[in-house]
């Protein structure tokens, strides 16, 4: 099969078994597309999967970036667009599952904005901002230019808030502009499977996610980073589940508390990929709730894929 799958869809959706089972029905691989599943040592925030999950299965651009590291977009799509050469040259199907926006973007279309050039004395001057006033200020800025990529990069992530700065000042744009306007690749041909459930049940298993992460050993997960020096002053730490971990473990709230907030910034973040995700007017949606097995699910995309 000549084609790059795509499986998409929010947090806790059920991505992970479908992207494995779909695998095995066409002799494919798993390209993650999931910006905290990338880093070495976030296992359980992140709900990378387990050996024993994988099921026999490859899986690639998973547990390969030190947590101290920053790692961008530009990067992921020089990475992923190589893997996905190597598999399809190996005659298997290459299937991309995840829940990252810009990495799923970055592949469907040719937008990049890291060929934009640079200036080194405005970034110079931004970096001195920061240091003289904190980092803080420099977010507020770009919230005030380009409130969408504002709202996607943390203000603690300095150097990617700066190169938005820098793309706005050299392109007159925003950001956020790379985005409207696509133009599909014309590397490989693809198809995009969109996964849903109810909003009921969606959280319903978010919530579920958040116990079992808590029960199998998040907050030593997280502990331990912070032990080795890996903290919020990291973008790997940014990521739902550690950044409340973290904020627990330097008392900024009791346990109950950090649990909540826990629950409900992951169920922000879902209704965050759904709105994304609806852009694609390509999408084929699966709705999960109707279906009783995995073995129905797979039938039900081959049959989309086939079309």
């Amino acid at each position: 099969m000549d084609k790059v799958i795509f499986i998409v869809g929010p947090t806790a959706v059920g991505k992970t078994d479908v992207s494995i089972q779909l695998s095995k029905a066409l002799n494919g691989e798993i390209v993650s597309a999931d910006s905290v599943q990338i880093y070495k040592k976030l296992n359980i925030g992140s709900a990378k999967p387990t050996p024993e999950e994988m099921d026999g299965i490859p899986h690639h651009l998973l547990d390969f970036v030190d947590p101290e590291l920053s790692f961008s977009v530009s990067d992921y799509i020089h990475l992923a667009k190589e893997v996905i050469r190597e598999i399809r040259s190996r005659g298997k199907t290459p299937i991309v599952a995840g829940g990252t926006g810009l990495y799923v973007n970055a592949l469907l279309y040719d937008m990049d904005f890291g060929k934009t050039e640079s200036d080194d004395e405005y970034r110079q001057e931004l970096e001195q901002i920061a240091e003289e006033n904190g980092k803080e200020v420099l977010h507020q800025m770009l919230e005030a230019i380009d409130p969408e990529a504002a709202e996607k990069i943390h203000a603690n992530n300095l150097r990617r808030v700066i190169r938005a700065l820098e793309v706005n000042k050299l392109t007159g744009k925003p950001m956020s502009d790379f985005a409207s306007d696509p133009v599909p690749t014309d590397e490989y041909e693809t198809v995009i499977i969109g996964l849903t459930r109810s909003r009921l049940k969606l959280y319903g298993r978010i919530n579920k996610r958040v116990d079992i992460m808590l029960s199998s050993g998040l907050l030593e997960e997280v502990k331990k980073l912070k032990n080795e020096g890996i903290d919020g002053r990291y973008q790997s730490m940014q990521g739902i589940g550690y950044k409340e971990v973290l904020d627990y473990l330097d008392d900024k709230y009791d346990f109950d508390t950090m649990v909540t907030v826990l629950k409900q910034s992951s169920r922000r973040y879902a209704k965050r990929q759904m709105t994304w995700f609806r852009r694609y007017k390509d999408m084929e949606w699966i709705d999960l709730d109707k279906f009783t097995s995995i073995k129905d699910i797979t039938e039900e995309i081959l049959s989309k894929i086939k079309k």
